[in-house]
């Protein structure tokens, strides 16, 4: 290409694609689908898994659906075990680079607990919609930004 061409459209931005998945025995699904509507507004691509997933479910969605993130959720008390499982998973299928945040009860003595293990970030009861679909293109736009813009996958 010239150095003096001038494209006549815009060069498309890449829309973020996200698993979001309620992990586990829990079956209180309403917050999650909330969250799943505000990151679809927000101009994300989702993909909702539905109810009752194991971690070896939830990382096989993610490698199928060529997934930027995963966002989980729990309500249940089972956090300190489901969301290591799912990072766990997603490392064993190569997709160690596919952000993990969650929301849910959790507990604040254990977000520093599950950040140690490669959880990016937390949203706890009143979080604003805004202010995870922020942070999450903010993430994700870094984490791109680090990787030189490519899309590696």
């Amino acid at each position: 290409m010239r150095p003096d061409h001038v494209p006549s459209i815009p060069a498309m931005h890449r829309r973020y694609r996200v698993v979001v998945a309620k992990p586990g025995l829990d079956g209180h699904d309403r917050g999650v689908k909330v969250i799943a509507r505000a990151l679809r507004d927000a101009g994300f691509e989702v993909i909702y898994t539905g109810l009752f997933q194991t971690p070896e479910q939830v990382a096989e969605t993610a490698l199928q659906e060529d997934a930027d993130a995963v966002g989980l959720s729990v309500l249940s008390g089972a956090h300190m075990t489901l969301f290591p499982r799912v990072i766990d998973e997603l490392a064993a299928r190569d997709l160690g680079e596919v952000l993990v945040f969650g929301g849910g009860i959790v507990p604040h003595k254990d977000i520093a607990t599950l950040s140690e293990r490669g959880v990016a970030a937390i949203f706890t009861p009143g979080a604003s919609m805004e202010a995870i679909t922020d942070w999450l293109e903010q993430a994700l736009d870094q984490r791109e930004e680090a990787d030189g813009g490519s899309d590696s996958r």
